[in-house]
């Protein structure tokens, strides 16, 4: 398995650079701890957890990613606060990068079947506060800082597909990232709007892992 990839940054220093003061408990720290046990068990079912990645593992690897992401950016772009404000750095287009990718001239046909799933797709239905928007987009920017490091583990491996989702704004994920937590614990500050954030994550990791659960080809079912 590849070494404990992780798809949330839960160093300490992006801790203390959201604005908590060291040791005292706020949005950061309970997303960490209700997502624990959801982030390490998708470290055992995703497809790069395996031994030796193939194309075929980055193939099936983006198309859970993008079952998992259709249906949440297009609920997220209805709004327009909290994580959607205009004044966060602007959206990555992951869904374009995954396409991309997807399509790359190096991934083969039998490397590509694994995303003719049918009907694995559903809008999602979350709940509109802000606080809990926050909470699933932690789940999303972080998975681009996960990404960050398969990309610096798995590019010569699987040269010369360029990998190019996981490779998107390494350059700045750093301050991204900064910026995002920090506007995250400014906005989310209370018990009740952290229990929401979390709500949020949580909802979003489960639908992450059923996806990477699910056998090929079967049937989706409702979701959140």
């Amino acid at each position: 398995m590849l070494n404990r990839t992780h798809l949330i940054d839960t160093s300490e220093s992006a801790g203390h650079s959201s604005g908590e003061k060291p040791g005292t408990p706020g949005v950061l720290v309970a997303l960490r701890d209700a997502t624990a046990e959801r982030h390490e068990l998708l470290h055992e079912i995703m497809p790069l957890s395996v031994d030796s990645v193939a194309l075929r593992d980055y193939v099936s690897h983006l198309a859970i990613l993008r079952d998992w992401l259709e249906p949440l950016e297009a609920w997220l772009q209805i709004f327009n606060d909290g994580p959607q404000s205009p004044a966060l750095p602007p959206r990555i287009q992951r869904l374009a990068l995954i396409d991309a990718d997807l399509a790359h001239e190096s991934v083969r046909p039998q490397d590509a079947a694994v995303m003719a799933l049918p009907d694995r797709v559903r809008p999602w239905r979350g709940a509109q506060s802000a606080a809990y928007r926050w909470g699933v987009c932690y789940v999303i920017e972080g998975s681009q800082l996960g990404g960050a490091v398969l990309y610096a583990r798995l590019k010569q491996q699987l040269a010369p597909h360029p990998l190019a989702y996981l490779d998107a704004g390494r350059d700045t994920l750093g301050p991204r990232w900064r910026a995002f937590i920090h506007a995250m614990a400014a906005e989310v500050n209370t018990p009740i709007t952290i229990a929401e954030a979390c709500r949020g994550a949580a909802e979003a990791f489960d639908r992450l892992i059923e996806l990477a659960q699910r056998p090929a080809g079967a049937d989706c079912a409702s979701i959140v």
